[in-house]
């Protein structure tokens, strides 16, 4: 996609601190600066989301996450990692190139990268029913 920052990124039109790339993949720093390490992982070719990323690209694209993941906790001295996805802007999603962010992580640094979530508002019974794959 023409203006799509991360599909930018990949064409070499705006600088990328690129951790890995790969024939289909890219593994770069993500510039929030909101944890030391934070790395953004996409694919090459444009997917908006998970939700139409297709097969093969998606397979591609979890194989970089594991080959980053396994580099953070391998030799970086990384104790394991958060693997985060917002797809579709009712979930969080801000830019619309799927993509996964992998935030590195130590015993005791603190951080808390769980959401607090309400609660479930129906019986489990009940949705799942209404949600189970037939």
């Amino acid at each position: 996609m023409e203006n799509c920052i991360f599909c930018k990124i990949v064409r070499g039109e705006v600088p990328g601190m690129k951790v890995l790339e790969t024939e289909r993949t890219l593994a770069f720093m993500d510039i929030a600066r909101d944890v030391d390490g934070h790395i953004l992982v996409i694919p090459r070719k444009h997917c908006k989301s998970i939700l139409d990323c297709d097969e093969v690209t998606l397979g591609h694209l979890m194989e970089t996450v594991r080959l980053v993941s396994r580099h953070l906790t391998d030799h970086c001295g990384y104790d394991g990692v958060n693997l985060l996805n917002a797809s579709g802007e009712s979930a969080g999603q801000s830019v619309p190139h799927f993509h996964i962010h992998i935030i590195p992580r130590k015993s005791g640094d603190g951080l808390d990268t769980w959401p607090s979530l309400p609660g479930a508002q129906h019986p489990l019974e009940e949705t799942f029913r209404r949600i189970a794959m037939k």
